[in-house]
């Protein structure tokens, strides 16, 4: 029989009843809860182990796609001699000769070069070449590379007028110094450089150690090479009054999946004279383009 307040005392049982179902429930729950976070679940621990796997076997796959690239590039000077190179007739020459691995370019009064006879398979088209280079002395450029762009020629000119110029020689008859491609960058004796060209169908690239220095587009563009360079042709290096070691000279060809080159995207430089082409072409489709009638009049 219950004693005391009949309405207090059946509220307080019923408080007491939803403590308890409540304070049980959460203990379920909870305990639940921490047994899943303890203890993941298969579908989890099957994805760590998948991720475990390839994170062990990206190494090997990595290595591999070092190796197919590397395979792709073909040297472009003999290990002993000169092979299908002859030094450049440029009058006033200097010695051309073999240190182990190294290429030696002394100093000209004021070139010093090689030239190949015949591209033999390398395209006028659709590739890249790569060179290493070390001034030990001298002040002027460092890599004079002569290369085909298509039925055309241009250079790469790397520290000229006085050392640190670098661009293209010639674009629409303006040489390094006066067109749009033309840089500065600060090169050091005694220093390996590593240059590298590609030519495609839409433009022309050059790097200093990986970084873009040049990307100049090719349509309504004509190339040349001053005259002086004219014996590089149709591929060549050449020095200016400076004493340079040569490693590494290497080519390859570009498939349909390369790009125009790592960190770079297919957009063209808009430079000033590109812009002027650009203003130019909208001139002349306004000139041809029909008046419409003026049906107000």
């Amino acid at each position: 029989m219950f004693v005391g307040n009949p309405v207090a005392g059946p509220s307080l049982r019923s408080c007491l009843f939803a403590v308890l179902v409540a304070v049980l429930a959460s203990g379920g729950v909870l305990g639940q809860e921490t047994k899943q976070a303890k203890s993941p679940s298969g579908s989890q621990t099957a994805d760590k182990t998948l991720e475990e796997q390839k994170s062990k076997d990206r190494p090997s796959e990595d290595k591999k796609e070092k190796g197919e690239a590397a395979e792709k590039w073909k040297q472009l000077l003999p290990k002993k001699g000169l092979g299908d190179w002859q030094v450049t007739d440029f009058v006033g020459e200097g010695e051309v000769h073999r240190d182990g691995e190294l290429l030696i370019l002394e100093m000209g009064d004021p070139l010093t070069g090689i030239n190949l006879k015949k591209l033999g398979d390398i395209p006028t088209s659709g590739f890249e070449i790569e060179v290493q280079c070390n001034r030990q002395e001298g002040n002027d450029f460092l890599c004079g590379l002569t290369f085909p762009v298509g039925k055309e020629f241009c250079s790469l000119i790397a520290g000229g007028w006085g050392g640190g110029l670098v661009g293209l020689s010639s674009v629409d008859g303006l040489d390094a110094s006066e067109n749009s491609t033309s840089s500065h960058f600060e090169f050091k004796n005694n220093q390996w450089y590593t240059f590298r060209v590609r030519v495609d169908d839409d433009a022309i690239y050059a790097w200093i150690d990986n970084k873009e220095v040049i990307r100049q587009e090719r349509d309504r563009t004509e190339f040349s090479t001053r005259i002086e360079v004219y014996p590089s042709q149709p591929l060549g290096l050449c020095v200016f009054q400076s004493k340079v070691a040569v490693k590494n000279f290497r080519w390859r060809s570009l498939n349909e999946e390369q790009g125009p080159g790592e960190g770079t995207d297919r957009q063209p430089a808009k430079s000033k004279a590109d812009l002027q082409k650009k203003e130019l072409k909208d001139v002349e489709a306004t000139i041809k383009a029909p008046s419409l009638p003026n049906h107000e009049q």
